[in-house]
């Protein structure tokens, strides 16, 4: 029995496809509400499988929630965690922190109780380390900088792999993967999903920091080749290409032939728009659209290297603005 977590998610809900079209059977995954598994339901109806979607074995749990996970590993041999959450509103650290940390924990304590055979654990790129002198690019043995100014998100998800690590050392099989920024399409009022709808509705702003991008076909493809694999212990970055926000955004744009964005959001202007928001916030209490962290991270530069994944699996990425097309051509159905 192969479990997956965050079946209801962009990741989860790919990724359960990808398998079903691979002949893997004997799938289960945990749902939190009823009307979340619609949005699976859906995603596999865009791609026209809705007849394989049947074929999932739905069990009602949470992370969080241990005798719900008693139930969900029944018989569980390999586990795919792409449960978590994803924030960068300050008032939700503590959310955070529970579900990314502790849930986390959850699992792999299960994993190592029900002795299952392997654990992929979906992280971030946002777990990755900080550059330090005489480094130009960040790899996966780049080291953690605690004293660097990280966001909530970033330090849960790091906090998660470090479960990770201790189930490793407990005995557990384990696989790392820290996507960057995931393209894909299904899931438009939510991550990246939610950028396409903004970009359609005109965004005034950009800016020149830069991201990771990756189709979610890549990442799905090899978390499924790595649990396939005899790799163990390790953690891979996978993202397929370095890009601009502004080259991002004005692609996006172009390729939807709606307006591009006129104004850049220079340093001065985004540290003025995390104060007044936050003043904005504590006013109205209203939930927080830009914080110090989300403004930092506009404007970063730093290159990150998907060199360790291509070289271990000979794997090739799908290119951003090609894929590009894809998610568009379905965003235009919706």
């Amino acid at each position: 029995m192969i479990l997956v977590t965050g079946g209801t998610g962009l990741v989860g809900a790919h990724l359960l496809l990808h398998l079903l079209e691979n002949g893997e059977q004997n799938l289960r995954a945990i749902y939190r509400k009823e009307n979340h598994i619609q949005k699976t339901k859906s995603l596999f109806e865009l791609y026209k499988k809705g007849d394989l979607f049947p074929q999932i074995e739905w069990v009602q749990g949470d992370i969080l929630d241990i005798p719900s996970l008693e139930i969900a590993f029944q018989n569980v041999e390999k586990v795919y965690h792409c449960a978590a959450k994803i924030s960068f509103n300050p008032s939700e650290e503590d959310e955070l922190r529970k579900v990314n940390i502790e849930g986390t924990a959850n699992i792999v304590n299960f994993c190592i109780d029900k002795k299952v055979k392997k654990l992929c654990h979906v992280s971030s790129i946002a777990a990755l380390g900080d550059l330090g002198q005489n480094e130009s690019i960040i790899t996966e043995a780049t080291e953690w900088n605690p004293e660097v100014l990280h966001s909530d998100y970033a330090i849960s998800k790091y906090g998660g792999e470090m479960e990770v690590w201790r189930g490793h050392q407990e005995g557990l099989n384990v696989v790392i993967v820290n996507p960057g920024v995931i393209l894909g399409p299904g899931f438009w009022k939510q991550g990246s999903g939610a950028f396409f709808t903004s970009i359609k509705k005109g965004i005034p702003f950009y800016t020149l920091g830069s991201s990771a991008y990756v189709s979610i076909i890549d990442v799905v493809k090899i978390m499924r080749l790595l649990m396939h694999s005899d790799v163990n212990g390790e953690r891979f970055t996978v993202i397929a290409e370095n890009r601009t926000y502004k080259d991002i955004i004005f692609t996006i744009a172009e390729k939807m032939s709606v307006s591009k964005p006129s104004i850049e959001a220079k340093s001065w202007l985004l540290n003025l728009g995390w104060r007044l928001d936050g003043l904005f916030s504590f006013v109205f209490r209203t939930k927080r659209k830009l914080s110090k962290q989300a403004a930092q991270s506009l404007q970063n530069t730093d290159l990150i290297s998907n060199e360790k994944v291509k070289n271990k699996l000979n794997y090739n990425f799908e290119p951003i603005d090609s894929y590009l097309d894809v998610v568009i051509d379905f965003f235009k159905k919706v």
